[in-house]
């Protein structure tokens, strides 16, 4: 019994070796019912081939974007403060109200500064007074020097021939003297008379400018930050009297990683996306910074934007798009995109043997239509549907959309 069991057991996993393994060989014909050959393989029935959706692709051209994430920036902001010491007298102007430039912002009390002005003028005016009486002193002794030189010359000319004694001589001569000497001070006096008119003006001036500060005035046109100082406050030099802002135009400033900053030039074209909102605005690169940030290695870049209504708020949020070089790309789905067993970010694609290839890709920009990707091939047959369970090398059953969809 046992022997008989033992043989029985045999026999049959002989026959299911036989029926698994060497099925075709004993039936002579594949799965189908067809002959197979030695010499050529069995073809792929198409009825076991994953189906998928394949969608073809032409590369079109379009700008790139360097895509930053930046804040809004007012394009000039002061803290106006006062170069004197006085008391507000003037009413506060209230923060956000609009300024003009030259408009008064601070008006402080005068004091005792006009009368120091007209003192200046006073003195400026005496001074002036003193030129006419300096410019006929020194008239009169340089007349008196040329008296002196033809009395001189003359003596001279007497004491040769003997008609004009040796101490009229030495007399004129002294007289000459003494009349040069009588020149050069009347020539100081005359230059001291003008450093005291120049020193009159100076105080003059001074005290102009000193009644002047008394007007604290908005350096251009913007919007107040803060209230003006309060009617009754003793400003001290370097007290702040109000801020003011000018939103109009407004910066976007981000920084570009070392990577893109030599995509970015000044004068490109560039978009922004404010978080706040959804706004989205336009301008012009305005600024590339040269050195990069010690710690983050970046680089600031600053845009321009017009904001006329003023709508936009120095420290916003914003997606900020500068174009760079065209590049060649596709547009396909987003659901498309798929990975690898190593991960990478990449399409499937189906060759003209109906095979599949993976491609990685970059994504360029993300539309509502879809995304721009580069990496792909001129024109390439997209696996839209079904990607997920395909490998590259596996053949597929592919299935075309129409264009336009």
């Amino acid at each position: 019994m046992r022997v008989f069991s033992l043989l029985a057991a045999i026999a049959v996993s002989a026959f299911l070796y036989l029926l698994i393994f060497e099925r075709p060989t004993l039936l002579g014909a594949d799965d189908s019912g067809e002959p197979v050959t030695q010499d050529q393989p069995a073809a792929a029935d198409p009825s076991r081939l994953v189906k998928v959706i394949v969608k073809k692709s032409v590369a079109q051209g379009i700008d790139s974007a360097v895509v930053l994430r930046g804040q809004t920036t007012a394009a000039r902001q002061v803290n106006v403060k006062s170069e004197t010491s006085a008391v507000v007298v003037s009413e506060p102007l209230r923060k956000g109200a609009e300024v003009e430039q030259g408009q008064a912002l601070c008006v402080l009390d005068q004091g005792t500064r006009g009368a120091q002005l007209d003192q200046a003028r006073a003195a400026l005016a005496e001074a002036k007074a003193r030129v006419p009486e300096a410019q006929a002193r020194l008239t009169q002794a340089q007349a008196q020097l040329e008296e002196a030189k033809i009395n001189q010359n003359a003596a001279s000319k007497l004491s040769k021939d003997g008609f004009a004694s040796t101490t009229r001589v030495a007399s004129s001569d002294a007289a000459v003297a003494a009349a040069e000497a009588s020149v050069q001070s009347a020539r100081a006096g005359l230059e001291a008379t003008k450093s005291g008119i120049q020193a009159a003006q100076a105080g003059v001036a001074s005290a102009s400018t000193e009644i002047d500060r008394l007007t604290i005035k908005a350096p251009f046109a913007g919007l107040l930050e803060s209230d003006t100082a309060e009617l009754g406050t003793l400003l001290q030099p370097g007290a702040l009297c109000a801020t003011v802002i000018q939103l109009d135009p407004i910066k976007l400033v981000a920084f570009v990683p070392e990577t893109e900053v030599t995509q970015v030039n000044v004068g490109a074209l560039a978009g922004a996306k404010l978080a706040a909102g959804g706004a989205q605005v336009q301008g012009r690169v305005t600024f590339l910074s040269r050195s990069a940030d010690e710690t983050t290695r970046t680089f600031r870049v600053e845009i321009e934007v017009p904001n006329p209504d003023g709508q936009i708020r120095d420290g916003q949020t914003a997606e900020i798009l500068i174009s760079a070089m065209g590049a060649q790309a596709h547009l396909i789905p987003q659901s498309a995109l798929t990975l690898n067993d190593q991960g990478v970010l990449g399409l499937r694609t189906v060759d003209d043997q109906d095979k599949v290839a993976f491609h990685p890709v970059q994504i360029m920009r993300d539309t509502d239509k879809g995304v721009w990707v580069t990496g792909l091939p001129q024109t390439a047959n997209v696996i839209t549907l079904g990607q997920e369970y395909v490998i590259a090398g596996v053949q597929v059953a592919p299935s075309f959309e129409e264009q336009g969809q």
